[in-house]
Protein backbone atom coordinates (compact mmCIF):
# COMPACT_ATOMS: atom_id res chain seq x y z
CA UNK A 1 0.00 0.00 0.00
CA UNK A 2 1.33 3.73 -1.23
CA UNK A 3 2.35 5.95 1.51
CA UNK A 4 0.32 8.40 2.69
CA UNK A 5 3.07 11.51 2.65
CA UNK A 6 2.19 13.78 5.70
CA UNK A 7 5.33 16.29 5.30
CA UNK A 8 7.29 18.31 2.98
CA UNK A 9 11.17 19.60 3.44
CA UNK A 10 12.45 21.76 0.55
CA UNK A 11 15.43 23.36 0.50
CA UNK A 12 15.69 27.01 -0.08
CA UNK A 13 18.40 28.05 -2.34
CA UNK A 14 17.53 26.21 -6.42
CA UNK A 15 14.55 25.03 -4.78
CA UNK A 16 12.28 27.74 -3.56
CA UNK A 17 14.23 30.05 -5.39
CA UNK A 18 15.53 30.26 -8.72
CA UNK A 19 18.83 28.47 -9.39
CA UNK A 20 21.84 29.81 -7.51
CA UNK A 21 24.24 30.12 -10.36
CA UNK A 22 21.91 32.23 -12.18
CA UNK A 23 22.08 34.45 -9.48
CA UNK A 24 25.55 34.42 -8.69
CA UNK A 25 26.42 35.19 -12.72
CA UNK A 26 24.10 37.88 -12.16
CA UNK A 27 25.87 39.41 -9.15
CA UNK A 28 29.27 39.36 -10.87
CA UNK A 29 27.78 41.62 -14.06
CA UNK A 30 26.36 44.29 -11.01
CA UNK A 31 29.79 43.63 -9.21
CA UNK A 32 31.74 44.25 -12.34
CA UNK A 33 33.54 41.16 -11.81
CA UNK A 34 35.23 38.43 -14.92
CA UNK A 35 33.09 35.57 -15.02
CA UNK A 36 33.61 32.64 -12.72
CA UNK A 37 35.39 34.81 -10.11
CA UNK A 38 32.42 34.86 -7.02
CA UNK A 39 32.36 31.42 -7.88
CA UNK A 40 35.92 30.70 -7.30
CA UNK A 41 35.99 32.68 -4.07
CA UNK A 42 33.41 30.32 -2.91
CA UNK A 43 34.41 27.12 -3.92
CA UNK A 44 38.15 27.32 -4.99
CA UNK A 45 39.61 29.65 -2.53
CA UNK A 46 40.66 28.10 0.76
CA UNK A 47 39.73 31.45 2.58
CA UNK A 48 36.12 31.46 1.05
CA UNK A 49 35.30 28.15 1.56
CA UNK A 50 36.63 28.17 5.10
CA UNK A 51 34.48 31.15 5.81
CA UNK A 52 31.37 29.45 4.13
CA UNK A 53 31.82 26.35 5.86
CA UNK A 54 32.00 28.71 9.33
CA UNK A 55 28.71 30.55 8.70
CA UNK A 56 26.72 27.68 7.55
CA UNK A 57 27.33 26.06 10.92
CA UNK A 58 26.83 29.39 13.16
CA UNK A 59 30.77 29.56 13.72
CA UNK A 60 30.96 32.73 11.85
CA UNK A 61 28.58 35.62 11.76
CA UNK A 62 26.98 36.70 8.15
CA UNK A 63 29.09 40.27 8.58
CA UNK A 64 32.76 38.17 9.07
CA UNK A 65 32.02 36.52 5.52
CA UNK A 66 31.27 39.82 4.17
CA UNK A 67 34.32 40.82 5.52
CA UNK A 68 35.99 38.21 3.63
CA UNK A 69 34.42 37.39 0.72
CA UNK A 70 34.80 41.21 0.08
CA UNK A 71 38.48 41.11 0.22
CA UNK A 72 38.51 37.87 -1.82
CA UNK A 73 37.10 40.03 -4.63
CA UNK A 74 38.66 43.75 -3.69
CA UNK A 75 34.78 45.06 -3.68
CA UNK A 76 33.10 46.91 -1.03
CA UNK A 77 32.06 44.09 1.88
CA UNK A 78 28.92 46.47 3.22
CA UNK A 79 25.65 44.22 2.98
CA UNK A 80 27.61 42.00 0.64
CA UNK A 81 25.31 39.22 1.16
CA UNK A 82 22.28 41.19 0.80
CA UNK A 83 24.00 42.22 -2.74
CA UNK A 84 25.16 38.88 -3.81
CA UNK A 85 21.75 37.59 -3.17
CA UNK A 86 19.43 39.90 -4.79
CA UNK A 87 18.64 38.45 -7.96
CA UNK A 88 17.43 35.63 -6.38
CA UNK A 89 13.70 35.53 -6.34
CA UNK A 90 10.95 33.17 -5.17
CA UNK A 91 10.36 29.82 -7.81
CA UNK A 92 6.54 30.40 -8.51
CA UNK A 93 6.35 26.38 -9.37
CA UNK A 94 7.83 25.19 -5.86
CA UNK A 95 5.90 27.74 -4.14
CA UNK A 96 2.82 27.13 -5.16
CA UNK A 97 3.20 23.27 -4.72
CA UNK A 98 4.19 24.08 -0.93
CA UNK A 99 1.01 26.30 -0.85
CA UNK A 100 -1.03 23.92 -1.86
CA UNK A 101 0.30 20.91 0.02
CA UNK A 102 -0.05 23.39 2.90
CA UNK A 103 -3.58 23.68 1.92
CA UNK A 104 -4.20 19.99 1.67
CA UNK A 105 -3.26 19.41 5.30
CA UNK A 106 0.46 18.43 4.94
CA UNK A 107 3.42 19.84 7.14
CA UNK A 108 5.67 21.91 4.90
CA UNK A 109 9.40 22.91 6.85
CA UNK A 110 12.72 24.57 4.96
CA UNK A 111 15.66 23.02 5.65
CA UNK A 112 18.95 25.37 4.41
CA UNK A 113 22.51 25.19 4.84
CA UNK A 114 22.74 28.93 6.34
CA UNK A 115 23.58 32.16 4.56
CA UNK A 116 22.93 33.84 7.68
CA UNK A 117 20.45 35.87 9.21
CA UNK A 118 22.06 38.77 10.61
CA UNK A 119 22.14 41.61 9.52
CA UNK A 120 20.07 40.49 6.71
CA UNK A 121 17.78 37.49 6.64
CA UNK A 122 17.13 36.24 2.94
CA UNK A 123 14.04 33.83 3.93
CA UNK A 124 12.37 36.79 5.42
CA UNK A 125 13.41 39.06 2.13
CA UNK A 126 11.84 36.31 0.09
CA UNK A 127 8.80 35.74 1.51
CA UNK A 128 10.52 32.10 3.48
CA UNK A 129 9.90 32.31 6.92
CA UNK A 130 8.70 30.88 9.66
CA UNK A 131 5.14 32.15 8.80
CA UNK A 132 5.51 30.04 5.53
CA UNK A 133 6.49 27.03 7.10
CA UNK A 134 5.50 24.58 10.31
CA UNK A 135 9.01 24.23 10.79
CA UNK A 136 12.08 26.29 9.85
CA UNK A 137 15.80 24.20 10.33
CA UNK A 138 18.79 26.03 9.58
CA UNK A 139 22.42 24.50 9.42
CA UNK A 140 23.67 27.89 11.74
CA UNK A 141 20.94 27.40 14.24
CA UNK A 142 21.61 23.53 14.39
CA UNK A 143 25.13 23.51 14.51
CA UNK A 144 25.53 20.61 11.80
CA UNK A 145 25.11 21.05 7.96
CA UNK A 146 23.61 19.21 5.21
CA UNK A 147 24.69 16.33 4.37
CA UNK A 148 25.01 15.33 8.14
CA UNK A 149 22.81 12.80 9.01
CA UNK A 150 21.88 14.65 12.04
CA UNK A 151 20.04 17.56 10.60
CA UNK A 152 17.45 15.49 8.93
CA UNK A 153 17.05 13.75 12.13
CA UNK A 154 15.93 17.06 13.33
CA UNK A 155 13.57 18.02 10.35
CA UNK A 156 11.55 15.31 10.87
CA UNK A 157 11.61 15.46 14.82
CA UNK A 158 10.75 19.28 14.12
CA UNK A 159 7.53 18.10 12.29
CA UNK A 160 6.53 14.84 14.70
CA UNK A 161 7.05 12.85 11.53
CA UNK A 162 8.92 9.54 10.68
CA UNK A 163 10.72 9.20 7.47
CA UNK A 164 8.85 7.55 5.17
CA UNK A 165 5.91 9.94 6.41
CA UNK A 166 8.32 12.94 4.05
CA UNK A 167 9.36 13.49 0.95
CA UNK A 168 12.52 15.72 0.71
CA UNK A 169 13.63 18.35 -2.29
CA UNK A 170 17.47 19.40 -3.12
CA UNK A 171 19.28 20.63 -5.87
CA UNK A 172 22.46 18.85 -4.62
CA UNK A 173 22.80 15.35 -5.47
CA UNK A 174 24.92 14.47 -2.37
CA UNK A 175 22.61 15.91 0.00
CA UNK A 176 19.99 13.35 -0.60
CA UNK A 177 21.31 9.74 0.56
CA UNK A 178 21.34 10.69 4.43
CA UNK A 179 17.52 11.44 4.22
CA UNK A 180 16.82 8.39 2.50
CA UNK A 181 18.60 6.39 4.87
CA UNK A 182 15.98 7.66 7.14
CA UNK A 183 13.45 6.51 5.08
CA UNK A 184 12.66 9.79 3.71
CA UNK A 185 11.34 10.15 -0.54
CA UNK A 186 13.82 12.19 -1.89
CA UNK A 187 13.66 14.29 -4.91
CA UNK A 188 16.45 15.92 -7.43
CA UNK A 189 16.20 18.67 -7.74
CA UNK A 190 17.70 19.97 -11.19
CA UNK A 191 16.69 22.66 -13.52
CA UNK A 192 13.11 22.05 -14.43
CA UNK A 193 10.75 23.67 -11.62
CA UNK A 194 7.54 22.28 -13.72
CA UNK A 195 8.99 18.92 -13.33
CA UNK A 196 9.62 18.97 -9.92
CA UNK A 197 6.38 20.14 -9.17
CA UNK A 198 4.97 17.42 -10.79
CA UNK A 199 6.59 15.31 -8.67
CA UNK A 200 5.61 16.34 -5.79
CA UNK A 201 1.71 16.81 -7.20
CA UNK A 202 1.89 13.20 -7.47
CA UNK A 203 3.64 12.51 -4.05
CA UNK A 204 1.65 14.73 -1.98
CA UNK A 205 -1.50 15.36 -2.93
CA UNK A 206 -2.57 12.87 -5.71
CA UNK A 207 -5.45 10.45 -3.54
CA UNK A 208 -2.89 7.47 -3.93
CA UNK A 209 0.75 9.34 -3.90
CA UNK A 210 3.52 7.01 -5.16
Amino acid sequence: MPTRRRGLILDFGGVLTTRMRLNGQAFERSEGLKPGEYFAALNENPEGVAIYAALEVGKATQEDWNRVIGGILGIDPTNLMQRALANLHPEPQIVAVAKRARAAGIKVAMLSNSFGIEPYNPYADKGMWTDFFVAVILSELEGVRKPSPAIYERALDALGLIGPGCAFVDDHAENLPPAETLGIRTVHHTTDPVATAAILESLLLDPTPA
